[in-house]
């Protein structure tokens, strides 16, 4: 059997990556050792920090499907509920079913629950990526590639929030990981690796029919393996070893089909049904609405092909946008190499495909955007690992040079701060992440939406709450407060308390909670409280008692 492609790259080739003791002159234990160690400093992060996030629009109603799957199967099928609810049977709900369980066990409050549950999967997504990092270029590129999602404030901030697109990305990840290790072994890979393959098929296809997209990248890498072993070894033998890779994978269809539909047990119903989710998701299935794009109010079907790659350019950390062309350069050129080894071609092809195929369908078709680069996270984990390659490669070339290699290493943690710094000063609303190249949020900050999720609720509300209590304020007798609110309402109602009622009309009402967003209309006098980060006004609470206040909206909310 031909060794893994590490161990056989050409010396001079351009992915002559060493397997042995050292990469470059890093121990392996070493890299793996940090690699841990920034694994267990994010996930003490998250266990300290889960209860700070707040809830978004989305966050009831997934909860609510998630209790409905428990009830499906509770029922012995007979409560059918989960299979016509709203939208979302058209989505998988392994993550909403896991929490809702999980919240019967543990003595933590449900939302809290998500928060944390989230972040620990996103952990995971973070663990694929470093195995899958280290079976293509050694442990210095797993731990290249820990450090840029480790230091991603838009992967953190998603993973933790985010319960549709977070898990996703885990699991489109996890069969990255296990389509690595397939072509590694490649044409017969070992049992382990199609048990993987098939967990993460069916944990891709059963969260967003989006899974489907993991097709196109295996058949290019197995075109590149295909094609250069037709050179070396004949057609009629490069087809029937692909055959033979083929026939081995079959059963991950199975086992991914299996746990497709415990998660989705919709898509059981029909063996159609996953076609018509693909039917349902390829058209804009809501009323259209405006959002901000570079300054500008768009209708969300009418975005510019750039949306996607303007946003990418803007929200992720430079150091990772550096690493990961550079990588994507690497997996370009690959093919052309004729003294590279053909499954190091195949893999970088499988990666860069994973990373840009979607964006590429994504500018081509135009389909409607909206909410930044969110349902994008299942391309961050092998971007990532291409820039970990890209970063393994320029530290084996450079590690022989001391004083070079050291310089570098330092240039790589300073490049690394500039992210950690804007999280720890945007936190909890890491996700809103913008780059130098847009001057932070601060820049963006008209130009785009930022806080779409309207997280700042849990402590605009939270605060307002605190500010009439010590102030020694009632309500009139006889009712409550009535707060209009112009962003998520249960989500300023979970952090208002029951003391609150909420309305979308200022006649009438107490006080304004109102995000700092385009659809929002601004309010007469002084806000009476301000949730900032890095100087930018995130939610404000007013109150609007004996004073008369313009509609609350501008435009329809997203």
């Amino acid at each position: 059997m031909t060794a893994s492609p590490t161990t056989h790259a050409s010396a001079n080739g351009l992915l002559a990556l060493t397997a042995r003791g050292q990469d470059g002159g890093w121990s392996r234990d070493g890299a793996d050792q940090l690699s841990v160690l920034v694994l267990f400093v994010v996930t003490f992060a998250v266990v300290a920090t889960f209860r700070d996030f707040g809830l978004g629009w989305d966050d009831f109603t997934q909860a609510q499907y998630g209790e409905l799957l428990l009830h499906f199967y509770g029922s012995g099928f007979t409560d059918r509920r989960a299979l016509d609810f709203v939208n979302l049977h058209y989505y998988g709900g392994g993550f909403d079913m896991a929490a809702a369980l999980l919240a019967k066990i543990l003595p933590i409050d449900l939302f809290e629950l998500r928060r944390l549950l989230g972040g620990l999967v996103g952990i995971a997504g973070i663990g694929f990526a470093w195995r899958t990092a280290r079976h293509v270029a050694g442990p210095v590129a797993g731990l290249v590639t820990v450090l840029l999602l480790a230091t991603c404030p838009l992967f953190i901030g998603h993973m933790i929030i985010n319960s549709k697109d977070g898990p996703f990305a885990v699991a489109m990840a996890l069969l990255l990981l296990g389509l690595v290790r397939a072509f590694k072994s490649y044409p017969t890979p070992g049992r382990a690796t199609v048990i993987l393959v098939g967990l993460g098929l069916g944990l891709s296809i059963g969260s967003r029919i989006l899974g489907f997209l993991s097709g196109p990248t295996g058949v290019a890498a197995l075109a590149v393996m295909i094609g250069v072993e037709a050179r070396s070894l004949g057609a009629r033998a490069a087809l029937r070893r692909a055959g033979q890779f083929v026939v081995y994978l079959l059963p991950a269809l199975v086992i991914g089909y299996l746990v497709m539909i415990a998660v989705w047990p919709w898509a059981a119903l029909s063996p159609l049904n996953p076609i018509v989710a693909l039917e349902y998701f390829s058209h804009f299935f809501e009323a259209p609405w405006h959002e901000m794009f570079a300054g500008q109010l768009l209708l969300v079907p009418d975005m510019p092909r750039r949306y996607v790659p303007t946003l990418f350019s803007l929200q992720m950390p430079l150091v990772f946008l550096l690493l990961m062309l550079a990588g994507t350069l690497m997996a370009i050129i690959a093919p052309f190499q004729r003294g590279e080894d053909t499954r190091m071609r195949a893999l970088l092809v499988l990666l860069a495909t994973a990373a840009f195929f979607p964006i590429v369908i994504t500018v081509v078709e135009r389909p409607a955007m909206y909410n930044g680069i969110r349902h994008f996270m299942f391309t961050v984990p092998p971007m990532a690992v291409l820039g970990g390659t890209a970063g393994a490669l320029l530290w084996q070339r450079l590690a022989a040079r001391k004083r070079i290699a050291a310089a570098a290493m330092v240039v790589f943690a300073l490049a690394l701060l500039p992210p950690v710094i804007a999280m720890a000063r945007l936190h909890p609303y890491e996700y809103t992440y913008f780059n130098v190249l847009e001057g932070g949020v601060r820049g963006a900050r008209g130009q785009y939406a930022i806080d779409y999720w309207g997280l700042s609720f849990k402590q605009a509300g939270t605060a307002l709450r605190e500010m009439l209590t010590a102030k020694g304020e009632h309500p009139p007798a006889g009712r409550k407060w009535l707060i209009a609110v112009c962003g998520p309402q249960p989500s300023a109602e979970a952090a208002l308390g029951p003391d609150f009622d909420t309305t979308w009309d200022t006649k009438g009402a107490d006080f304004v909670l109102k995000l700092d967003e385009f659809y929002c209309a601004a309010m007469p006098g002084t806000p009476l409280l301000t949730i900032t980060r890095a100087g930018v006004p995130f939610a404000q609470a007013y109150d609007i008692r004996l004073k008369t206040a313009p509609p609350l909206l501008t435009q329809p909310p997203p």
